[in-house]
């Protein structure tokens, strides 16, 4: 084992998660890649247009701009660009590349110029496993007349994180156990696309037709899926509907080592929910030691004029631990997607409430990022009541969800989360959240026991919000092939439509959740309950989870 990581200088560039060990400094001559995220403009403009065309009631609903719209819009100041070259090409920095909306640069450069560039910058290498990444543990400072013109460095401080999937094998025991429950509902052993297709009123015909429509799911970490189990799951649980059993397009390296668990789940459940439709991997383990694998995802997203129109994500990290700047620039990227009519799904994490020890020793609930950005939808977790028929659907205990501490309250959804705040009994104390926040998540799907083939091998017990995600991402794509199929635009950023579902006489779009509590601190005072599900809205399930043929309908009417 090598040395423990040096202390953090201050709160932001982290002490080394657990897992990953410090290997020493980099010598001066390796080289990193640095990616400047520099000024925008026009991001308040910006604003109000994803508000307009998102919402239904707009005039302007549904008209999404193209990238190179979206650059005119955001793309930095002149004196931005100049000041920028300047400040690096007088240290030699000339190796850089920049996107088609300008404002991301990415430099290689070696280390001892990074160090000069950014006073106060160390690089070491962290190893976990067969992984090797380059970080500095130490603050970096940018002078300061180029203070105004870059939010972040990045490639310095993030360490990779990503939804993990659970495995419950001990739920083996509990079906053991209660094998003998009896009757002919649908009796199953875990969750297969026939059993989400059943739970969903999804039938054989509800598969993609359009050539021309497509959706993708992103993952970050060094994990790949292969073909061949996407075509044994489909040779497996695929009979009942039409199907492909290729993913079309993989962006990005996809490496030649086993078949990772996320992976694997997040191709399976997108491909087999939104059956028949072009299917994009992007897999961004981070080809260079210093790169940040999310953040060369959403430069890729900012570089393609042509993608997918959803995007299913399992990925996430505590806002406590990102910068302010960090977190409001990665905002502004998610509303550079709403305006050219994407889709971005993301799972809301397998923590419940979360739970931060605050430095007055008290605790906090700890919300997630993106998550809590009030830009993509959030996707939470449910089980069946009864794990072994498909029956109504309860809370599932890790599904993510709270209010953001960073991101106020969108007005979209303020209405729904205040009646909630209102009428529920069970609120845990006020100085446990920000009640003003950016609430999530927005809708769940099952997150509890799935099937996933990986390395060939059929897998049962497999939960998380990483499974819940791209079934949802799935149905959404599928409801967008209708869309583009009658002539109209697709659903675009969800979450204002999602919100009015209910004043518009669409309650039962949605299976409403309204039964359990997901997990929290582990204390004395609220020992370990976070919030509860309630009628409507709630920051456990969001609205519920999906009545396909009913969804439809609302969403077909625009």
């Amino acid at each position: 084992m090598g040395r423990w990581c040096p202390p953090a200088a201050h709160s932001l560039p982290a002490a080394c998660p657990p897992g990953w060990t410090h290997a020493g400094r980099v010598n001066p001559g390796h080289q990193v890649q640095l990616t400047f995220a520099l000024r925008q403009r026009g991001t308040g403009r910006l604003a109000q247009l994803v508000d307009a065309i998102s919402d239904p009631h707009s005039p302007r609903y549904g008209q999404y701009l193209s990238l190179e719209q979206v650059r005119d819009l955001v793309q930095p100041s002149p004196a931005t660009l100049m000041a920028v070259l300047k400040w690096l090409q007088g240290y030699g920095v000339e190796d850089c590349r920049s996107i088609i909306t300008l404002d991301f640069l990415e430099c290689c450069m070696p280390v001892s110029t990074a160090e000069h560039l950014l006073p106060g910058a160390e690089f070491h290498r962290y190893v976990k496993g067969q992984r090797s990444i380059v970080r500095s543990p130490l603050p970096y400072a940018v002078p300061e007349e180029l203070a105004e013109h870059v939010d972040f460095v990045g490639g310095l401080h993030r360490f990779p994180t990503e939804r993990k999937v659970v495995s419950r094998a001990w739920a083996k025991k509990e079906m053991e156990s209660r094998q003998h429950y009896g009757g002919r509902a649908a009796f199953h052993l875990g969750v297969t696309p026939s059993i989400i297709r059943k739970r969903y009123n999804m039938t054989g015909g509800d598969i993609g037709l359009l050539p021309n429509n497509s959706q993708a799911c992103a993952q970050f970490l060094e994990q790949y899926f292969h073909q061949a189990d996407l075509a044994e799951f489909m040779q497996l649980f695929g009979s009942s509907f039409g199907h492909r059993s290729r993913v079309d397009q993989v962006v990005g390296h996809q490496g030649k080592g086993k078949a990772g668990l996320e992976a694997s789940l997040d191709v399976e459940y997108i491909m087999s929910t939104g059956a028949n439709i072009s299917t994009w991997v992007f897999s961004n383990a981070g080809r260079h030691e210093s790169q940040e694998p999310f953040l060369a995802w959403l430069l890729l997203l900012s570089n393609m004029s042509s993608l997918p129109w959803v995007h299913s994500v399992s990925y996430g990290d505590d806002e406590d631990s990102l910068s302010l700047a960090y977190m409001e620039r990665v905002n502004v990227e998610f509303m550079k997607a709403a305006a050219r009519g994407l889709t971005i799904l993301f799972a809301s994490g397998d923590d419940g409430a979360g739970c931060r020890r605050v430095p007055s020793g008290n605790h906090t609930f700890r919300p997630s990022f993106p998550a809590s950005s009030p830009y993509v939808t959030t996707v939470g977790g449910t089980s069946f009541k009864n794990p072994f028929l498909v029956t109504a659907e309860v809370t599932d205990y890790i599904s993510g969800g709270g209010f953001s501490n960073v991101f106020p309250m969108p007005d979209y959804q303020a209405a729904a989360v205040r009646r909630f705040l209102r009428s529920t009994s069970k609120l845990p104390p006020s100085s446990y959240y920000n009640s003003s926040g950016r609430a999530y998540p927005d809708l769940s799907a099952l997150s509890d026991n799935y099937w996933v083939v990986t390395n060939r091998i059929p897998l049962p017990w497999v939960s998380g919000t990483s499974a819940s995600t791209p079934v949802v991402g799935g149905m959404v794509a599928l409801i967008n092939d209708r869309r583009l199929q009658q002539g109209l635009a697709p659903l675009g950023f969800l979450n204002p439509t999602l919100y009015q579902l209910q004043e518009r006489g669409h309650d039962a779009a949605l299976y409403d959740v309204t039964q359990g509590c997901h997990l929290s601190c582990l204390d004395g005072t609220v020992q370990g309950r976070g919030f509860c599900a309630g009628p409507s809205w709630d920051p456990v399930t969001g609205w519920g989870t999906p009545n396909f043929p009913r969804l439809l309908r609302a969403l077909l009417a625009p």
